[in-house]
């Protein structure tokens, strides 16, 4: 997983409260098991109309907004059904942050394993980050996990909470199997003591 250390990056402001994990991918896209390849269809039933054709108000059809990194949305995002593909296509349009003032908890804790992050802010910094976002390609956010702030285009920060051991890992791009192996020399240890005791196992 790759490392969170300082993000700078153009914010598409998606107002919207209770984007469900169906809105962001689709259950028709739950077929596959790879973490690539899902970018494409996120927001799917919002980016494209029946014939497949790009809706073009859609926010992230604009071309301010094409490479976005950042997403400000409205209330409780991330709701719905605890599928893990939703931050997997997130993930892999290139979004690497989400800013609201609340997550729906199955999601909040996949986006931290899956190297983004989800930042819990007031709705008066929301406002102030929403109108930001608005400017399109030319305001780029800062977004600091070591310092844990968000700074808007125009220099104005807001400071947010995260746990310690979630920042921990997304620093060091630390990921379940990434935690495990950190105790490697250990497990080793363990697995040659048991082939001494138990060699029939």
């Amino acid at each position: 997983m790759e490392k969170f250390t300082h993000l700078s990056g153009i914010a598409a402001p998606m107002p919207l409260v209770n984007i469900d994990t169906d809105m962001i991918i689709p259950k028709v896209f739950l077929k596959t098991i790879k973490r690539s390849g899902l970018g494409v269809n996120l927001f799917d039933e919002m980016r494209y109309d029946r014939q497949g054709n790009e809706i073009a108000d859609f926010v992230l059809n604009k071309p301010a907004y094409r490479q976005a990194q950042i997403i400000v949305a409205g209330d409780n995002f991330g709701c719905g059904s605890s599928r893990e593909h939703a931050p997997w296509a997130l993930a892999d349009f290139g979004i690497k942050a989400v800013i609201s003032t609340s997550f729906a908890d199955i999601f909040y804790n996949n986006c931290f394993k899956n190297g983004m992050l989800p930042i819990v802010l007031p709705q008066e910094a929301i406002d102030v980050l929403m109108k930001d976002a608005e400017k399109g390609a030319n305001a780029r956010m800062e977004v600091d996990l070591e310092a844990q702030t968000v700074t808007t285009s125009e220099g104005q920060s807001f400071s947010f909470e995260v746990d310690a051991f979630k920042k921990h890992c997304l620093l060091n791009g630390l990921d379940d199997i990434g935690l495990t192996m950190e105790n490697v020399s250990a497990i080793d240890d363990f697995e040659a003591r048991a082939k001494i005791e138990r060699p029939w196992a």
